[in-house]
């Protein structure tokens, strides 16, 4: 009787677990050895990563971090005050395993799960697999060398200018140059827009330590090493900033409308001031770094943010939507709560340097804004904006935009709520699971 009971038993929470949209995700052995596997999604916007602190103890989240897509199940996970974390292993981004809050103010999708018959369950609509039909990975390897390829008379041209700067590894020389090109431009000493084949990626200093983004660790939160390893993950964002800048330059130039006609200069004229702009905010945070004892290559970077400029290298309304205005208002999202933390630290130069960054950031979401809205009515036939910003999102950009929002920052921008509202994660997903079930671990 008691062996036929517990079999009745295992029966019924199975037929629980088929009405409630429980998916088996395997049996709990597939999970030894590893404290997070990424599980993929079939025909769906967003993977789950499991994340197994125990034999009976498991969390379920979304795979990719809503901040820049960064990969969560390469992060680590440490205990933040008091509540284990998994954290962004690209720009140090934390979420309780429990219910996906964070100290930056995001919010992390979360799943129910539970185990039985010893297999793992997740409360999920997603059909999810332990394999995907194709992987494609970012190559973390220092690109080799090369010349600028020019198909113009004159090397004395913008496009020159902005593929000499992608192929500069030193970040100071970086600077230095991108402020020189953009005085010169400023004045009118350099007029010609010309062409030149930029890299497939800007160089980096051989001495700059350029690991997979799961090995980047930092320090406890609301440390001096904390701090240090938040300035100089933003400084590794700006020096990538500035080459996205001089790249939308480079490779786009030749670019034309519907009707033939090329990009205006204003076009160019505003990237070049994206440029310096990032250029000054990358100066601005090594100094900083300077002062607090450090410098920029002390730790090491990843070339993430890099994937989306891979990803729209042919289409330069992808490359609008996905670098210049999801990526950039992302930076809007969570300043308030970057800077809360650093205010609170007692930290205010580097409130100062973030309040400087911020201000010039909403002007490159509006930069972004213009020249995609540009280019969609002018394209043969026209497109509307705001459906084709929304199509382009879902093709280039992994997964949904996530809280917070920063709806101040985007309306300055320009950015009203229907261009980003249907792209977001819906407030009551699972939410039918969540009031029998809490998210988080089994028990």
């Amino acid at each position: 009787m008691e062996g036929g009971f517990e079999a009745s038993l295992v029966t019924a929470l199975k037929e629980v677990v088929d009405i409630s949209r429980w998916r088996c995700v395997g049996h709990t052995d597939l999970y030894k050895g590893k404290t997070c596997t990424r599980l993929y999604s079939l025909g769906q916007e967003e993977d789950v990563v499991i994340v197994r602190l125990a034999p009976d103890k498991f969390y379920a989240l979304g795979a990719d971090c809503p901040h820049e897509g960064g990969p969560l199940d390469l992060g680590d996970i440490e205990d933040i005050d008091g509540h284990m974390c998994i954290v962004c292993p690209w720009h140090d981004y934390d979420f309780r395993l429990d219910n996906g809050d964070s100290t930056s103010g995001l919010k992390q999708q979360t799943f129910a799960v539970r185990v039985v018959d010893d297999h793992l369950y997740v409360n999920t609509s997603l059909e999810l697999s332990h394999t995907k039909d194709s992987e494609t990975q970012s190559g973390n390897k220092h690109v080799e060398e090369q010349q600028p390829t020019t198909s113009s008379d004159s090397e004395d041209t913008l496009c020159h200018w902005a593929v000499r700067i992608l192929c500069t590894a030193d970040p100071a020389e970086k600077v230095r140059l991108t402020h020189e090109v953009q005085e010169k431009w400023r004045r009118g000493d350099l007029t010609e827009i010309g062409r030149c084949q930029p890299p497939d990626q800007p160089h980096r200093a051989e001495t700059l330590n350029v690991v997979a983004p799961g090995r980047i660790k930092r320090g406890k939160a609301g440390t001096l090493g904390n701090r240090i390893a938040s300035l100089h993950s933003l400084a590794n964002i700006e020096q990538w900033a500035i080459d996205l800048s001089w790249d939308i330059i480079a490779r786009f130039a030749d670019t034309r409308m519907g009707d033939g006609s090329p990009l205006p200069k204003e076009f160019f004229d505003d990237f070049v001031k994206v440029a310096g702009d990032e250029a000054k905010h990358f100066k601005i945070l090594e100094d900083r770094l300077q002062t607090l004892g450090s410098h920029f290559g002390a730790l090491p970077v990843h070339n993430g943010l890099w994937q989306s400029a891979s990803e729209t290298k042919d289409n330069i309304l992808a490359r609008l939507a996905v670098v210049h205005m999801v990526h950039e208002a992302r930076g809007l999202d969570v300043h308030p709560k970057t800077q809360e933390r650093f205010a609170k630290q007692g930290d205010e130069d580097s409130v100062s340097v973030l309040d400087v960054i911020y201000t010039d950031e909403i002007t490159h979401v509006a930069a972004g804004m213009r020249w995609f809205t540009y280019v969609c009515r002018r394209a043969e036939p026209p497109q509307e904006c705001i459906s084709e910003f929304h199509r382009l999102v879902r093709k280039h950009f992994r997964g949904l935009l996530k809280p917070p929002i920063n709806e101040e920052g985007r309306t300055i921008a320009g950015m009203s709520k229907e261009w980003y509202v249907p792209l977001m994660q819906p407030a009551n997903q699972d939410a039918d699971a969540k009031e029998s079930i809490s998210a988080g671990g089994s028990s």
